[in-house]
């Protein structure tokens, strides 16, 4: 058996395991990996070259960057505002909302792009008293489309251009991609628009992400924080040291809620107050004046209430609801309003559906607390294991919190590398790793984050596809495909064969992922392309969008997988659009690229 026969059957076994959908689509990416080494198509070196390929350093760098510009705020801050702008209109808010998506997809990627936006779809779709599923399938299609818009787009734009750079010594452009996104844009939401009232099924989601834009007043009706409290210092001259807790001399209206020791450590039944301790008290603010003047005391902390809602939930400082964890060390020990543990100030105590108010509470399991505090110990609670965290603290500040310095970092950081890659003084590699090391250096996501929001499982599948994408150009399988395609059209010119290459890609990526068609269908374009002398810029840029056009089914790409849930969509949901999209697509990618790209 020669190695071409070889490579293409590696090539349909793969592609079999992916359709097959049994085992994780890293796994049959290494899998193709190996089973080349075995049968000699590849050598080892080629095996692990994929790896350590600059293509995967700048993908893994484009994942950081979009989880800088997602944990600063800046993708929830744009959903926000552009949805209130939008208003509630269908026509209005679908393309405010398909805008958006695709916009944003050009600097981080579909996925993360309709990851960061389905909470903004699904709160402007209830505010608009509409189904979700009536715009999440149009934002995951135009996140596809924006991929297009520019080169970091998308990872199958950096395969096309390192390809046309291998084979003429110079790739597209950085925003040469928009030539042909930006018509692909328009007609994306063009289409949905005309035909998505008609095709679009209204179905009822049952995996709605939590709408937590309104947190803030939520939690103020749901534990009274009407008068809040007031955390005064002891003075060591103060007529309130040695008193205890239930004697200690206050104005008439004054409540003593608890005391709280230098140390953190809570005051008990019977012990004095001593110098240095806090004395947390509850009344009006002409009644803690009176205490403050006449007690010898100072005011370390003002109440929380209704009227400084700004200061809850603010850039610096959030709230969170817990519950006392079963076993939690927590049960037994004593927690009142006021009182600062790790950092975060205990609001309120809730039992059994009550508002404990101002006093003392023996804390149980099951018991709710209201806490307040700086981010990161707001953040900290969900690695906390005496309490449960009831929303996520992230999402919180993400839906709420207003712009803060991180981001303007973020964004500034976005503009360095936009730059780099567009005035092309170094490669995209390169220019992802200073944009990935800025986000660190800059403080706008931890080491950790960047490690979390690297999609690695994204990386190990085109890393484990390059050798397959290598083999198949080696071995001669792109040559014979090559020439069986260029015999099929032989005669029609380059529109007939961009026709039949848009027909391959589009019909291979329903079923596997984007970046690994395009991996594989690559080296059979630009052979095809010689084979029929048409230029590879042409071939290749066509390759790219039709590998975009993932409309079809769920699985052809994550974007549509990450709103199949919310949108409530099944699996043959997605081809009525879809088809109709894909169509508009075919249309103008033949009769644009041949005039942008001279074949």
């Amino acid at each position: 058996m020669d190695d071409a026969t070889l490579s293409l059957i590696v090539l349909g076994a793969t592609v079999a395991l992916f359709v097959w959908n049994r085992l994780s689509v890293g796994a049959v990416a290494v899998l193709c990996s190996l089973a080349l080494l075995v049968t000699g198509l590849v050598d080892a070196g080629t095996v692990v070259a994929g790896f350590g390929d600059p293509i995967i350093i700048f993908i893994a760098c484009l994942f950081i960057l979009a989880g800088g510009l997602e944990s600063s705020g800046v993708t929830a801050w744009a959903g926000r505002a552009i949805v209130a702008r939008a208003g509630t209109g269908r026509g209005r808010l679908t393309i405010a909302v398909m805008a958006l998506a695709a916009v944003l997809t050009a600097f981080v990627t579909p996925n993360g792009s309709a990851a960061a936006l389905l909470p903004v779809a699904v709160l402007a779709a209830r505010r608009s008293d509409r189904s979700p599923s009536s715009l999440l399938m149009p934002l995951a299609f135009a996140a596809s489309a924006g991929g297009l818009l520019m080169l970091s787009g998308s990872p199958v734009n950096v395969i096309v251009s390192d390809a046309l750079a291998d084979a003429t010594g110079q790739g597209f452009g950085f925003f040469e991609f928009g030539l042909v996104g930006v018509p692909l844009v328009l007609v994306t939401i063009g289409v949905v628009l005309l035909l998505g009232p008609r095709l679009l099924p209204i179905r009822d989601a049952h995996e709605l992400p939590a709408d937590l834009s309104d947190h803030v007043t939520a939690m103020l009706e749901h534990y009274r924080l009407d008068e809040g409290f007031t955390r005064v210092r002891v003075r060591a001259t103060s007529p309130l040291v040695g008193a205890a807790p239930d004697e200690v001399p206050v104005p008439e209206g004054v409540l003593v809620v608890g005391v709280q020791h230098a140390d953190g450590v809570p005051g008990h039944v019977g012990e004095d107050v001593r110098a240095d301790d806090v004395v947390v008290v509850s009344g009006t603010s002409s009644q803690v004046a009176r205490l403050v003047s006449g007690s010898d005391v100072e005011v370390v902390a003002t109440p929380l209430t209704h009227e400084t809602r700004e200061a809850l939930l603010s850039r610096e400082a959030g709230i969170a609801e817990v519950v006392v964890a079963p076993r939690s060390d927590l049960i037994g020990q004593r927690v009142f309003p006021g009182q600062v543990r790790s950092g975060l100030t205990v609001l309120a105590v809730r039992r059994l559906g009550k508002d404990r108010g101002p006093q003392t509470t023996i804390a149980a399991e099951g018991d709710l607390l209201l806490l307040h505090g700086p981010w990161p110990q707001v953040e900290q609670l969900e690695r906390d294991d005496d309490v449960l965290v009831v929303n996520d603290p992230a999402a919180v500040r993400r839906q709420n919190a207003p712009l803060g310095p991180a981001a303007w970092r973020a964004l500034a950081i976005m503009v360095v590398t936009v730059a780099l890659l567009a005035t092309g003084v170094t490669i995209p590699a390169i220019a992802g790793l200073v944009g990935a090391v800025g986000m660190v250096l800059l403080g706008v996501v931890t080491p950790q984050q960047a490690y979390r929001s690297v999609s690695w499982q994204a990386l190990v599948l085109i890393g484990g596809l390059i050798p397959l994408s290598a083999a198949i150009s080696s071995s001669g399988a792109a040559d014979l495909i090559a020439g069986r395609l260029v015999d099929l059209v032989a005669g029609g010119g380059p529109h007939l064969l961009l026709a039949a290459l848009f027909a391959l890609t589009l019909v291979l990526g329903q079923v596997v992922s984007n970046t690994a068609t395009v991996l594989v269908v690559t080296p059979i374009a630009l052979s095809a392309a010689a084979d029929a002398g048409v230029a590879p810029a042409p071939v290749l840029m066509l390759v790219a969008v039709a590998g975009a056009a993932s409309f079809l089914t769920p699985i052809a790409t994550p974007a549509n997988m990450i709103v199949m849930g919310p949108g409530g969509y099944r699996f043959g949901d997605y081809w009525m659009l879809g088809i109709a999209v894909t169509v508009a697509w075919f249309a103008v990618a033949i009769a644009l690229i041949p005039v942008l790209w001279s074949p």
